[in-house]
């Protein structure tokens, strides 16, 4: 018995291995792809994160120069001035230390005083969900006449 090959089975054996080889370098190109959009994916929620956290902070920075504003205005040395005092330097301080610190440490600090404070922090996002319940819905209700108005039509269809 001889275990030369032939032409066609040498053939068979260079085609199944350019295949594989093929499959390979195909596989290949697909990690590679989906690494790459992994990457930019990523890229772009930290992008849109920092944005939201600079929008947050000068939120909350706009809150407590209001805070400051009304606090000025009250008797001097009221208990609600300084109430009001204390929240806005509160606001402030917390507007700088989110502008200072990177997304992590964020979640870190927000993590660490969840343990520690559990019913405040559970409290604290009640109060946040209402709040942006309360302003989403404000946000939502429009004026059907100015809608009209600004197609062009009137509430009976006639065009204005």
């Amino acid at each position: 018995m001889s275990t030369q090959k032939t032409p066609d089975q040498t053939s068979a054996h260079s085609d199944a291995s350019q295949a594989k080889q093929k499959a390979g370098e195909m596989t290949e190109n697909a990690k590679s792809a989906a690494r790459d959009v992994a990457k930019d994916a990523a890229s772009a929620a930290k992008d849109h994160a920092e944005t939201a956290k600079s929008s947050v902070a000068d939120e909350m920075s706009g809150v407590a120069s209001a805070l400051r504003t009304a606090a000025e205005e009250m008797r001097s040395g009221s208990p609600q001035e300084r109430t009001f005092g204390q929240i806005a330097e509160g606001l402030a301080d917390a507007s700088e230390a989110m502008r200072n610190k990177d997304l992590s440490e964020l979640v870190q600090d927000v993590s660490a005083f969840a343990r520690k404070n559990p019913l405040v922090f559970l409290g604290g996002a009640a109060l946040i969900g209402f709040a942006a319940t309360r302003f989403a819905k404000a946000s939502n209700t429009r004026d059907p006449q100015a809608i009209l108005t600004a197609r062009g039509t009137t509430p009976h269809g006639e065009v204005s």
